[in-house]
């Protein structure tokens, strides 16, 4: 009985369909054989014959106990999914009229998104006849960015967006 073939496990012993192998034995010796040759070498270790690199010319098949082959996959797999990061985007939202303590507390925020790693949006939201008010929130946004120089680099600069001034800052490499 034949089992259904899974597209992200390698190919394993009689679902090899090359007429030559470079076969790698548990010894570490290197040779090109037939598959039926490599079959028959994996069966007298009583291992399994599993495609390494089908890619190759010829395919690369190794000698292993394909549980324990795909075991050590899974885990190398999950520790690499575990060490990266996704950087998210933070967004802080302002006014042209936001008060200097304000500014100070959301600056320290900033501050510690784009230590962590990741990068920050901000806002500066014009309601109104705020809208008469645009020097200043461009002046507000050019400053959180001076505050933040030692910590992060200007992604976007200063744009308005109907009723909104977007900048991005990212996180500084150093």
């Amino acid at each position: 009985m034949r089992r259904q073939r899974n597209d992200d496990r390698p190919k394993v012993n009689d679902e090899i369909r090359s007429s030559k192998v470079r076969l790698i034995k548990p010894d570490e010796e290197h040779e090109i054989v037939s598959i039926d040759r490599a079959l028959e070498i994996a069966e007298s270790f009583q291992l399994d014959l599993v495609e390494v690199a089908p890619n190759a010319k010829p395919p690369v098949c190794k000698v292993i106990d394909f549980g324990k082959f795909m075991y050590e996959k899974k885990k190398k797999e999950k520790e690499a999914k575990k060490k990266q990061h996704t950087i998210q985007v933070k967004e802080l939202r302002f006014r042209p009229t936001t008060d200097d303590h304000d500014l100070e507390f959301k600056t320290r925020h900033a501050r510690e998104f784009l230590e962590g790693g990741d990068k920050v949006k901000a806002t500066v939201q014009f309601r109104g006849r705020d809208m008469l008010y645009t020097e200043q929130g461009e002046e507000l946004l050019n400053n959180l960015a001076e505050t933040l120089k030692d910590v992060s680099k200007v992604e976007s600069k200063p744009t308005m967006e109907g009723r909104r001034m977007i900048m991005i800052l990212s996180p500084s490499k150093g």
